[in-house]
């Protein structure tokens, strides 16, 4: 299954992979409109600092330990990715301590969020791929993942 993977020394820290991330979950149209002067909430995050950065999304496990102890059944598997069903999030946030790469996240409502792979959106494609600069981000099918 293809998945996002990160090349750390390409990326530039320069956040765009989190902007286009949360236009592609808004629903928006236009990019402004969407993000200018608002809180993004996006399913990616760049870490790190200095000459060492790199983002983090999920990695979409095989054998996901977020899904096994999601109480409510929000987060299920689909197609070989870890999606969440947002209505039915108890935000008891259970799914953030079992990540063991840190992608699960506390959404703006309180029930957690994380990185579908886009696809529940019209990009096709994970857009914080589409919109690295540097290519740090890449979509390729690898070896299996945890």
């Amino acid at each position: 299954m293809k998945r996002v993977y990160v090349n750390e020394q390409w990326c530039l820290g320069c956040h765009l992979c989190e902007y286009n991330c949360a236009f592609a979950n808004s629903g928006a149209r236009d990019m402004a409109v969407a993000l200018k002067g608002k809180a993004i909430f996006p399913r990616i995050r760049v870490e790190g600092g200095g000459s060492i950065t790199y983002a983090v999304s999920c990695r979409h496990c095989t054998d996901p330990l977020c899904v096994k102890g999601c109480i409510s059944g929000a987060l299920h598997m689909e197609n070989g990715a870890v999606c969440i069903d947002r209505d039915k999030c108890v935000g008891c946030l259970t799914c953030v301590l079992l990540c063991p790469y840190g992608a699960v996240q506390p959404g703006p409502d309180g029930a957690a969020m994380k990185c579908e792979l886009c696809l529940k959106n019209a990009c096709g494609a994970p857009a914080c791929v589409s919109g690295c600069p540097n290519g740090a981000i890449v979509y390729e099918e690898r070896g299996e993942t945890a």
